[in-house]
Formats: structure tokens, sequence, C-alpha cells
């Protein structure tokens, strides 16, 4: 589909280069602005589509400082940039970019990149109007049985990521799971491919921590008989099993660096070649990534691909740790109970009130997999219908303790204490963040900054207003 597009580069050649590469594409392109009152100006006048934003610029205004303003006025833009230190990456982050185009990049990595950004913009406007549409309801649509028995909770975080999950999966749009080990990763990426147009199709799993870096590419990619030593047999790889379904990369922090680039050109171009063979093949795959690492830190210290990253990242989901969504641990528990009383063929009434407090108290480092272990290891050694021994609640308690020791003696990082701030901040506020009195102001940030903060940090409301 046609485009107006907006170059703002100060270097003639890469400016020219581009320039080529839209019109060949068929887009419009408007005027080259070289600084960024010339792009502020033209952006005004010609109303442009997308932008292609250099981030550094001659002049007092960067590339940043003008994206701030395309953002007030819904404009799409994608940073051009050969530089991703962390500094850098930071502030134009916070800037909310559609996209970002490392220096050099060639035009198929430009043209996909731009179809990502045009996408993603068409799905936020979605986005806020199923928002609104939800809340004039207050309802949502019927999930199917197969979601409902992975979402358990009522959790006010969990209701988002529903509605989150009923808007984007039916779309094809590239998905990024983030949240710490154990939070529910893998049953978020399920739901996604089952409310899917896909659902009828491959759902390839692949855990990227789980393999050797030497055997990941064949994994992924696959490799032709005779291609490395041990290569006995062609072997299909996941891309290619999956095509026309999904795919999910588990832990795709984890991804040598070099495998990035490859990766990067599979997703861009929709195709692969098998190592050991010069034939290219087609694929057609709905990707879903997820990770527990900070990926953002991880950009910043230069062990993931910043356009990797952008490219993963069309629509983010995070999931809350469960130490912020304690009120569904009763829930879970039952439900956990009557799954391991089934498998061990055991009655089950269900926990003690003594119990379920000791676990209402603790933190959980390990998150819903931690509990649902517990849960499993007191159905199996339990000889009544009603479990109450007190050797789980002491269990339980020198647990809770020994966090609480660690917690007293460690020192807090920058993002802790960054969290306790706004928190604090928040709760004088009474959860306010924008317009006079809000926490924005008091922080001396822009709403959108702020915002994009309290989701980095994740910061829940039940955080805010319950100790």
């Amino acid at each position: 589909m046609k485009k107006r597009i907006l170059v703002v580069e100060d270097q003639f050649i890469e400016a020219n280069n581009l320039q080529i590469m839209l019109e060949n594409a068929g887009h419009e392109v408007c005027p080259i602005a070289r600084s960024g009152a010339e792009a502020l100006k033209t952006s005004e006048e010609l109303s442009p589509d997308l932008v292609l934003l250099d981030i550094f610029l001659k002049g007092k205004l960067t590339g940043i400082d003008i994206a701030k303003v395309l953002r007030e006025k819904n404009i799409a833009f994608i940073y051009l940039s050969a530089n991703s230190d962390r500094k850098t990456f930071e502030a134009a982050k916070d800037t909310q970019p559609y996209g970002f185009l490392v220096k050099p990049y060639r035009e198929k990595d430009v043209l996909n990149t731009i179809e990502i950004a045009l996408h993603l913009q068409a799905n936020i406007v979605k986005h806020n109007y199923y928002k609104i549409k939800s809340a004039e309801s207050g309802t949502s649509e019927d999930l199917p049985a197969s979601v409902l028995k992975r979402i358990i909770g009522w959790d006010t975080s969990l209701k988002d990521i529903i509605s989150q999950l009923q808007m984007v999966a039916p779309t094809g749009t590239s998905v990024l799971i983030l949240g710490e080990s154990g939070t529910g990763k893998e049953q978020i990426a399920d739901c996604l491919h089952i409310l899917s147009k896909r659902k009828d199709k491959p759902f390839v799993k692949i855990n990227c921590a789980a393999l050797p870096a030497t055997l990941i590419e064949s994994e992924l990619f696959g490799h032709e008989r005779g291609a490395f030593t041990g290569a006995f047999d062609r072997k299909i790889g996941k891309f290619e099993q999956a095509d026309l379904g999904t795919i999910f990369l588990d832990e795709i922090g984890e991804l040598p660096t070099e495998l990035q680039v490859k990766l990067l050109r599979v997703l861009q171009e929709k195709e692969v070649d098998r190592i050991g063979s010069n034939r290219v093949i087609k694929t057609d795959v709905r990707i879903i990534a997820a990770s527990n690492r900070d990926l953002e830190k991880e950009v910043a210290e230069g062990r993931f691909r910043i356009d990797l990253y952008y490219r993963l990242n069309v629509f983010p989901i995070t999931l809350p740790p469960l130490r912020y969504r304690k009120e569904d641990i009763p829930t879970l528990v039952d439900h956990f109970a009557k799954l391991y009383a089934r498998e061990f063929s055991k009655i089950i009434t269900g926990f003690s009130d003594g119990i379920i407090h000791a676990m209402m108290a603790y933190d959980w480092p390990g998150n819903i997999r931690e509990l649902r272990h517990f849960v499993e290891r007191a159905v199996l050694l339990t000889k009544s219908a009603d479990i109450d021994d007190m050797q789980f609640i002491k269990m339980l308690q020198q647990r809770t303790a020994a966090i609480a020791g660690t917690d007293s003696n460690r020192i807090k990082s920058m993002d802790d204490n960054e969290r306790d701030n706004i928190v604090a901040v928040l709760r004088k506020t009474n959860g306010k963040i924008f317009g006079k009195g809000g926490a924005a102001e008091f922080l001396g940030v822009s709403a959108s900054t702020l915002n994009s903060r309290i989701r980095k940090l994740g910061i829940s409301k039940e955080r805010i207003f319950y100790k």
C-alpha cells in the first residue's frame, strides 16, 4: 500500500539511497529533511504516514526531540542509527518508536521494518478503540475452555492480559512475552495460538536456553546431509515444521549473538536456507517469543541486537510475578490440588487456613511453577483429605524468613530504588498519573514516560494500594 514517508537524515548519500528504495517500492517520499527544524516543518505541512528518523542530526534538535513531537501527533516513526549504546537506547525507547534500523541496512530490511511499523500503528488504534468499548460494556468476549483452563485468577493485571490476548491473537502480529521464570509465559503462548486463525496449523516450540549453541542453528533452520561432521541425514528445521502455523521461541534472550543476525533475516524475509544448502525455502510463520531476561538491558549492554528486539517487540505482554497477585493464590492452590488429587487418585478437600495464610505471606520467587510444585508435594505426602500438616507451614515460614533475611542484607539495585520511589509517589497521589497533582508532575517526567517505567518495572495496582 502506497504511503507518504518523510526521511530525516543529514547525510546526503544515505538519504538519497533511502529515497530511491522507497520510491522503487511505490511510496511517496516527502522532501528530505536535513535537520530537526526542517523535519518539524515538513511533518506539519505534509502530515506523513511514517517518518524515518536519524537520531543524530546537525543542529540543536536531535531525532529523539523530533520523536516526542511525532508521538504526540500519532505519526509512526522508525529510528535510523549506527549507535546503540545504553544512554542512546534508554532515551530512544522512552519515545516508544515503531521500529529501529541499524546502519548499514539493506532494502529488504527497510521495507519490512516499514511494513511492521505501519501494522503496529494500526493495531495501536484498534487497541485504544478496544479498550474504550471494553470499558463501556464492562465485559469481554467469552473465552474457550481450552484457554480458561490455562488462565487462572481474578487479578486486575490478569484481566488486562486477557484483553490483550483477545485483541492480538487473531491478527498474526508478533508477540513478545516477558516475565520472571515460572510466571506462565508458555501458557500465554498456548492461548495465543488457540485464539489465532492458525489454531489448526502446527504449533512448534523451542527453548533457546536448552540447546547447545552449536545445535541451535540446525534446530531452527535445519541442515542437509553431510553439511557438517555428524550430519548423517537431512534435518527439517523448526521454521519449516511450523510453516503456516506458529513458532514459540522461548528464552530468546539466550540466543547467541551470531545467530540473532540470521534469525532477524529469517523473520524479515520469511525464508530459510538449511545449513549446507543453496536453496531458499519460503516460510509463513507467526512468531511468539518469550524471555525472563531484561531484553532492554541486554540491548543496551550489546548482548542483544536492537533491530531484532524491535522486530520481536511488536506487541509486548508482561506477566506479573505471583508476589504481585497474591489474591489469586487460593484459586491457584485449589486448581492444582484438584489436578494432583486426580493424578494421585486421592480425595482432597483443600488446604487448612493456616497453610493458606502461610502461602499468602510467602513471596514465591519461583512464581506459579514453585507454587505448583509445593501443592504437588503436599498432595502426594498428605494422609488426610484436609491438608493441615504443620510441616508445610513451617517450610513456608522458613522460606519467608530466609527471603526476608536476604532482602535486609542486600544492596538495592537502581531499578529497585526507582520502583520504590515511583510506588511511594503513586501512593501519595492515590494512583493518579496524569494532570495537575499527578505522579508524573511530582516526578518531573511526562505521563507517557512514567507509564513506560511503570510497565518496565512491573508495578501493579496491588503493589501501590497494598503494602
